[in-house]
């Protein structure tokens, strides 16, 4: 082996671990919706997150991404630790996916068929299709499927390159004694355990293996060792995920290392009683890329057939060697390991939103009740919501334009785009309620009192925003279409109670029936409830927008006038039930 075949190495390495890297990327978006489908299966049960976890790593080829999707999960709230370890187990079954792939490049044979599995025959007919849909089809999913193509394309030219590179590797004395110190599994072990440390996926690292079993150098009491430590240095992905997470993350990065440790010690324990006692001669022939492949499933499927009915122990076990802290831990509310698949990380923005929603519409009740009988109690309450609505705009402001910056479809990114103008209306409801809270203990400190009519007028008023409120509310928490059409005419209604109220106030003003004091904070009361509305009719515009597809709010807004006959008749039924000739 001289230096170009080193080149060549290094090259096929480079291409093969990019090749990999790509099409995991690109499978992750390619799946989108269907990573939220298979998140709503994980339950208790052992069989379903088992299954969770298998079938998310054989769509995204890959078990360290799955890990730390998991540890994200936790660390989140969406998921708890008992469900966490059996879908790590399922990830660890799902990995092996990827080394049979790879194993097609070992196929043998002079039929036709056979030549046609060969990789080399089918990868440059997918790359071909794989530019094709890149470069000139449009929709994020075609291209994602480019990608998919190309990425795979590229890490089997890369296999192909290391296997032709290392070939003349079975000649050279040095090479054959590196292997034959391998036989000592301690040292297999350390060995496949530290590469797959450094590149951070035993997918790669088996197929590395798997390059260099072309050399005929690589026997099976070399390579089963080596295949039980790169279980044991994937593992370093989730805990570098865990840092700076909590408690119950940290635990299930810890499972992640528990299970593979503890399943690699067993079974190499068996493999040496074996080796010792029967001495197999298969553990001195030459593995090929099929064996390996078969032996890294084999080594998996026992691993979680010796863990899966211990779960319950394992999970005690970690949570033995990560004791709760002293406080009381919260889940995070977003988790930016999440970022790295966005499918799952705006489902956790949209349960955010949510809850953002339900807290401004509890402030905008409790201001409303403060307004008809003033209570200190729920002056604090308003105001802690207002509090917490702001935190919620902060963070959720922030994660989305993280979200929306990276690699999304078209649809995610006009959901996240949508979420990003609902929040903000949430955290101006908020800032509203609290002002009428501020009006209402300007009154009580000032022992102002409005007049019999304003209080009829504001008793109306009031009534129409907190229909206008739970309207927009279930609009966005439910996605009720219906509810956020009948938004906009009660909010035309709100705005033409406005002004008679207004009106009618200046009348009072002129007939001295009202004080300037209690004027002045009135007109305030009556500009907050206003425009309460109208964030709520932004809110319902943004919800009609999802489902008409469009990411303008005035052109939703205009569809739904349009049906004149549809927006009047439902503004002539709230004219008539916040009539303001009936105050």
């Amino acid at each position: 082996m001289d230096i170009f075949d080193l080149l060549s190495l290094l090259g096929g390495l480079s291409l093969f671990l990019f090749g990999m890297n790509v099409m995991g990327q690109s499978l992750e978006r390619r799946a989108g919706s269907g990573l939220r489908s298979l998140l709503g299966r994980m339950t208790t049960k052992k069989a379903a997150g088992l299954l969770t976890g298998l079938g998310i790593t054989a769509v995204i080829q890959s078990s360290s991404a799955t890990t730390v999707m998991v540890v994200g999960f936790v660390n989140s709230g969406l998921m708890t630790l008992g469900q966490a370890i059996h879908v790590i187990m399922g990830a660890n079954i799902g990995t092996t996916v990827t080394a049979w792939i790879l194993s097609l490049a070992g196929i043998d044979g002079g039929n036709l068929v056979v030549r046609l599995l060969k990789p080399s025959s089918f990868t440059p007919v997918l790359a071909l299709a794989g530019i094709v849909l890149y470069m000139f089809c449009k929709g994020d999913r075609k291209k994602d499927t480019g990608m998919i193509l190309l990425g795979f394309a590229t890490l089997m030219y890369g296999m192909e390159t290391m296997s032709g590179a290392v070939a003349g590797l079975r000649d050279v004395p040095g090479f054959q004694r590196l292997f034959l110190l391998f036989k000592n599994p301690l040292l297999g072990v350390l060995a496949g355990a530290v590469l797959t440390a450094v590149i951070q996926s035993s997918s790669a690292s088996v197929g590395i293996l798997q390059a260099l079993a072309v050399t005929g150098q690589v026997s099976y009491g070399a390579a089963i060792p080596i295949i039980m430590g790169q279980n044991i240095g994937t593992c370093v992905t989730a805990l570098l995920s865990a840092v700076g997470a909590n408690q119950n993350a940290k635990r299930a990065a810890m499972v992640h290392l528990s299970f593979n440790v503890i399943g690699a010690a067993v079974w190499l324990g068996a493999f040496c009683a074996v080796k010792a006692a029967a001495a197999p001669a298969v553990l001195d022939r030459s593995a090929t890329l099929l064996g390996i492949a078969a032996a890294h499933s084999v080594f998996n499927v026992l691993c979680t057939a010796l863990m899966l009915p211990l779960s319950g122990s394992l999970e005690k076990l970690v949570c033995r060697l990560i004791p709760d802290g002293k406080k009381p831990e919260t889940a995070s509310e977003l988790d930016e390991r999440l970022l790295a698949t966005p499918p799952i990380a705006l489902e956790r923005c949209h349960e955010a939103a949510s809850d953002m929603a339900r807290c401004a519409m509890g402030a905008l009740g409790d201001a409303v009740a403060a307004l008809r009988r003033y209570d200190p109690a729920l002056a604090v309450r308003v105001r802690e919501a207002e509090d917490r609505t702001d935190h919620y705009e902060d963070i959720l402001g922030t994660y989305l334009v993280k979200l929306s910056t990276g690699r999304i479809t078209e649809r995610d990114s006009g959901e996240a785009a949508e979420l990003l103008k609902v929040i903000g209306d949430f955290e101006r409801i908020g800032d509203h309620a609290a002002n009428i809270i501020q009006s209402v203990e300007e009154m009580e400190r000032k022992e102002l009192a409005l007049s019999d009519s304003a209080r009829g007028e504001m008793a109306l008023i009031t009534g129409a925003v907190e229909e206008i409120a739970a309207l927009a509310g279930r609009a966005f928490l439910d996605r009720d279409l219906e509810a956020a059409e009948q938004v906009e005419p009660l909010e035309q209604v709100i705005d033409l109670l406005k002004e008679t109220f207004r009106t009618r106030h200046i009348q009072r003003l002129q007939q001295q029936k009202c004080s300037i004091a209690a004027g002045f904070v009135w007109n305030d009361l009556l500009t907050d409830l206003e425009r309460v509305s109208d964030h709520c009719s932004n809110i319902a515009g943004c919800v009609i927008d999802a489902a008409l597809g469009n990411l303008n709010v005035h052109e939703s807004i205009r569809a739904i006038r349009g049906d004149r006959e549809r927006f009047m008749d439902r503004y002539e039924r709230y004219l008539e039930k916040y009539s303001p000739a009936d105050v």
